[in-house]
């Protein structure tokens, strides 16, 4: 059997709803017990105070703001080489979700960022390139909606992702190559002065493999309501030929 067989919206349609129900169920078994264990039972930071537990939303969604770009990046490519339209449906399926999660890390970044830094802002290298992120995944959701033609508006979505993907690369290194700025170095780092201490990052691994759980969930949903509305636009345009 090759992973292309589930490139038929059909046979994508009878695994993602089997595989649903299992995904949700095991998002659920890490995603609340993680943030329930990181935020009631972890005890203050010597440096952050209470603050620090907000490590467990936005370290979580800004990884997903980033590689939920990655994965539009590689089915965007699988659109342009094969035509495939599953994979260019899960992309736009995909945007909605990882303009949310974007939103979530810069806000939740905000509020950690003031009594932290003095501000809710600035102009730091990686905040930066991460706010760019954003602005492309607003641009690359604009477009879909500005072209009716659905393979125009695919070859276009996916030229952007593939350029868009410079400051997804950007976003997720900047922390490793940029040490000017306010940001502080990665969370989950090889380095153990820079990486968490256990006590907190055990729960936060269970947020992590939450949130991403919580992503492949969303996203086959919004996969198959895309799928769906593809079959109806056919079926609506069929209908509108044999009126004419």
């Amino acid at each position: 059997m090759s992973l292309w067989e589930f490139a038929n919206p059909v046979k994508f349609m009878a695994l993602s709803g089997k595989v649903l129900p299992w995904v949700i169920g095991l998002c659920t078994v890490t995603l609340i017990p993680g943030l329930i264990w990181g935020f009631f039972f972890t005890p203050e930071a010597s440096n952050f105070g209470n603050s620090v537990k907000i490590i467990y939303i936005h370290v979580p969604s800004a990884m997903m703001a980033i590689n939920i770009w990655v994965m539009m990046l590689v089915t965007s490519l699988i659109w342009v080489v094969r035509r495939h339209h599953v994979s260019v449906r899960a992309a736009k399926a995909a945007a909605l979700i990882g303009v949310t999660m974007t939103v979530i890390a810069l806000i939740t970044g905000a509020i950690w960022g003031q009594p932290m830094w003095g501000t809710y802002w600035a102009w730091d290298p990686r905040l930066t390139s991460f706010l760019i992120l954003f602005l492309f995944y607003l641009g690359y959701m604009a477009l879909w909606a500005a072209i009716d033609n659905p393979d125009t508006a695919a070859d276009l979505t996916s030229v952007l992702c593939i350029v868009g993907s410079v400051f997804a690369v950007l976003s997720r290194y900047a922390v490793n190559f940029w040490n000017q700025g306010l940001h502080q170095g990665a969370s989950l780092s090889l380095d153990k002065e820079e990486h968490v201490s256990d006590v907190y990052f055990q729960p936060l691994l269970l947020c992590l493999a939450g949130f991403t759980l919580l992503f492949v969930a969303l996203l086959l949903v919004r996969t198959r309501t895309e799928l769906r509305l593809v079959r109806l636009h056919r079926l609506e345009v069929r209908e509108r030929m044999k009126d004419a």
